[in-house]
Formats: C-alpha cells, sequence, structure tokens
C-alpha cells in the first residue's frame, strides 16, 4: 500500500552573511522594498511564543515583544533611513516578505509535483547572520514519494551544483516566476549577493543548498495500533536524509538511531535530525498531530533551530577569523560578547523545547567547536604574549647596548679632558 500524505509543508532555511559594515544599508534595503515588512511580535497574540522562550531570549530575539502600541506606531511613522538606523541597534529584526500574487511551481516533467509558497521570511542578526526562510506545500497529491521528490529537489535551486545542471530537476509555472532561473535570482536579490554580503566558504554547511525542516502527517491507515512504526523506517529515513523516493542506499533496521537522532515524545510523531535537516512524521490517528503539533513545529520549535543554527555559523566565522590571526583584540571582544549574551544554557523551560535545543548543541557540535575556538585563541594569545615579550627584550637589549656605548664615549672623553686640564 502506497503511503499518503494527509497535511504537509517544507520550510527551506538559506543562511548568509552581510558585510559588517554594510548591515544598516541591508536593512534599509528591505525597508525600501515594498512587500517587506518588519515582523511585529506582540505579547498577547504570539503568546505561544512569548511563554516558551525564557525572558533574555525573547530580550535578543524577539525585541519587539517588548513595544507598546504607541512605540510600534512610532517606529511606523519614520522614514526608513531613521527605522534602518533605530533597527540596526537591535540584536535581530525579522521580516516578511509579501508575495503580490500567490507563487505556484511544478517540479519534474509532464505532470509533475505542484507547489505553493506560502511564505517568506528574512532574519537578520546584528553581527551579519542571516537566515532566508521560504515555507512551501506541495498540492494535489497524498503521495509521501513526491514529498520526498520535491524535498529532494527544491534544496539544490540556489545551489551552484544547480546553476551548473541549468535546473534539470525544476520546472516552475507561475506568474510571478517563469523558470526556476528567475526564482534562483529572486532569491538571490533578497540575500543580496555581490553587494552586501560575504562569501560563507568555510561557515556554510551545505554548499548552498537549503537546509529542510520539513512536516509530514502521514494517513492513520499506515499508521495505527495495528500498522506498527517499525514498516516506516526506510521511508522516515529518506525523508529525514531528504533523499529522493527511489533512493538505493541501503537502510538496515539496527543501523537506524545510528543514521538519524530521533525523539520518542510522543506516540504517534518521529523527530528526525542531521546536519543537513530537522523532520517530523505523524499519524492522523493522533488528533492533536494536526491541530497543533504542526503549528508548534513551525513556530517554537523553528526559532529553536534557528537559533541554534545561529550558534553554528557565528562559530564557524569566528574560527575563520581566529584563522587569520589578524586584529585579535576585536576576534576575543566578539568571542567574550557570544559568550555572555549568545552562549545559552537554556533557552525555554518547555520539557520538548529543551529536548530539541540540547538534540541541536548536539547535532550542531556547537560545544566541540566552541572549546575549539577557546582553546585556539589561548594559544594564539600565549604566542602573541611571547612574539610581544620578545619584542621587547630586544628593544631592552638595545637600548642598554646604546646607555653603554654611550657611557664609555662620555668616560672616554672624561679621560681625554682629564688628561688635558
Amino acid at each position: 500500500m502506497e503511503l499518503k500524505v494527509k497535511y504537509q509543508y517544507t520550510y527551506f532555511i538559506k543562511p548568509f552573511l552581510i558585510k559588517e559594515n554594510k548591515y544598516e544599508k541591508y536593512l534599509l534595503n528591505l525597508l525600501n522594498n515594498k512587500n517587506c515588512n518588519l515582523k511585529i511580535f506582540e505579547k498577547e497574540r504570539d503568546f505561544n511564543l512569548y511563554s516558551y522562550f525564557i525572558q533574555n531570549v525573547r530580550e535578543y530575539f524577539f525585541p519587539t515583544f517588548s513595544f507598546d502600541r504607541d512605540k510600534i506606531n512610532s517606529l511606523d511613522r519614520l522614514n526608513n533611513k531613521m527605522k534602518s538606523i533605530i533597527l540596526s541597534k537591535f540584536h535581530c529584526n525579522i521580516f516578511e516578505y509579501n508575495f503580490d500574487t500567490k507563487v505556484q511551481g511544478k517540479v519534474g516533467c509532464k505532470d509533475g509535483i505542484f507547489f505553493n509558497i506560502e511564505k517568506m521570511e528574512i532574519i537578520c542578526f546584528d553581527t551579519g547572520e542571516c537566515f532566508l526562510v521560504i515555507k512551501t506545500d506541495i498540492e494535489n497529491s497524498e503521495k509521501f514519494s513526491d514529498l520526498l521528490n520535491f524535498n529532494y529537489r527544491f534544496k539544490e535551486i540556489n545551489s551552484d551544483f544547480s546553476k551548473l545542471n541549468d535546473f534539470t530537476n525544476i520546472k516552475i509555472q507561475t506568474d510571478k516566476f517563469s523558470n526556476m532561473n528567475e526564482l534562483s535570482d529572486f532569491i538571490d536579490s533578497i540575500i543580496g549577493v555581490n553587494n552586501n554580503t560575504v562569501e560563507l566558504k568555510g561557515v556554510d554547511l551545505y554548499n548552498k543548498r537549503f537546509f529542510v525542516y520539513t512536516y509530514s502527517c502521514i494517513d492513520q491507515d499506515n499508521w495505527n495500533t495495528e500498522e506498527d512504526f517499525k514498516n516506516l523506517e526506510s521511508d522516515f529515513l529518506r525523508y529525514s536524509n531528504v533523499l529522493s523516493s527511489n533512493s538505493t542506499l541501503d537502510f538496515i533496521s539496527n543501523k537506524f538511531d545510528k543514521t538519524v537522532q530521533i525523539i520518542k515524545q510522543f506516540k504517534y510523531s518521529r523527530f528526525g535530525f542531521t546536519k543537513q535537516s530537522a523532520s517530523l512524521m505523524t499519524s492522523s490517528v493522533e488528533i492533536s498531530n494536526y491541530t497543533k503539533l504542526l503549528f508548534d513545529y513551525e513556530n517554537e520549535y523553528l526559532y529553536t533551530l534557528i537559533i541554534s543554527l545561529y550558534q553554528r555559523v557565528y562559530l564557524k566565522k569566528l574560527e575563520n577569523e581566529f584563522k587569520s590571526k589578524k586584529d585579535i583584540n576585536n576576534i576575543r571582544n566578539k568571542f567574550t560578547k557570544f559568550t555572555k549574551a549568545i552562549w545559552l544554557d537554556e533557552i525555554t523551560n518547555s520539557l520538548v523545547g529543551t529536548i530539541f535545543y540540547n538534540k541541536w548543541k548536539e547535532i550542531f557540535e556547537l560545544k566541540e567547536i566552541y572549546e575549539e575556538i577557546k582553546n585556539k585563541y589561548e594559544v594564539i594569545y600565549k604566542e602573541l604574549n611571547i612574539e610581544n615579550s620578545n619584542k621587547t627584550n630586544k628593544v631592552i637589549l638595545v637600548t642598554l647596548v646604546i646607555s653603554l656605548l654611550l657611557n664609555l664615549i662620555n668616560f672616554i672623553a672624561l679621560i681625554i679632558y682629564m688628561k688635558n686640564w
């Protein structure tokens, strides 16, 4: 029996870096874009998100939670230039991109897989790390295999690999974009390629591919009290590793838990974690899976991932900067600020949220990278101190030699003077 999906969506997340001296200008570009709006978080409207994160996390990542209506109105009345100056002082700004018309596309040839772009956000941090977040869903299909193939193909649309292959895997049908090249160019225009950004190089985990964050609710006929999840393990592994439906990887059940990290917090839900993806597979046999969990997953849990991913990218950027050994004091100050403000042991009092956050720290190897940077700094600092000490000793030695010579000259001059006297 073919696996069927009742509900599904996928977020595609692309990290990018803004040049340090271009951040305010980049914010101004977004504000000048008529389709971009600053996302304002309000306690009453976004109460689940407000209550999920602890206070210092809210203040850092969601500063508008502290805005009252007067402050929001005052911000709205400012011109964009002044607004960009003010927003650049916040640690984090989130913009929503509103499409004029519904964006629909098609993956594959012939009938293909039709999809919608439901929404898009640009998440910007004052340290220069930013994330483009695109929500999609496929339509007119209940096949789980279509979801697998769509995720597998769409993740490549902005990568060098896809450009080299002229987007042979993806076709698009929409009034806004006539082909995938136009969609890729649109993404580049939002990111600001060649103007405000810098190459990720060692910071880019995905070779310019998207990070895939996906949810699916399987028809209860495929997963219930009689149909065990073990029958879905191979499908789940393809899903979690963002592979196509016809992937020929040898999935061995006794290696299942080693291949992907899983949280079995709920009876009919499975969470998968890899460095390239996050996946949630549920069954419609449990009503809360498609009435509550699917919303939690694209709000509280999505931002939990973004915070963890931000920490990863920031640390990798610092690691690269340490290699140059240039302006070591500036890098040290960045590392100190990161430790005080962003290196967080906890971000939520939620049990599931804490499990998620700890799992992401493990998957992204955050503690290992942090310790490596710390150790590198200590080594570099000692080297610099030794170099400075050697330089100082050389200066002292030269000074002593010069002083000795001067004293000797004065002594000889004194003897000559005494003889002449």
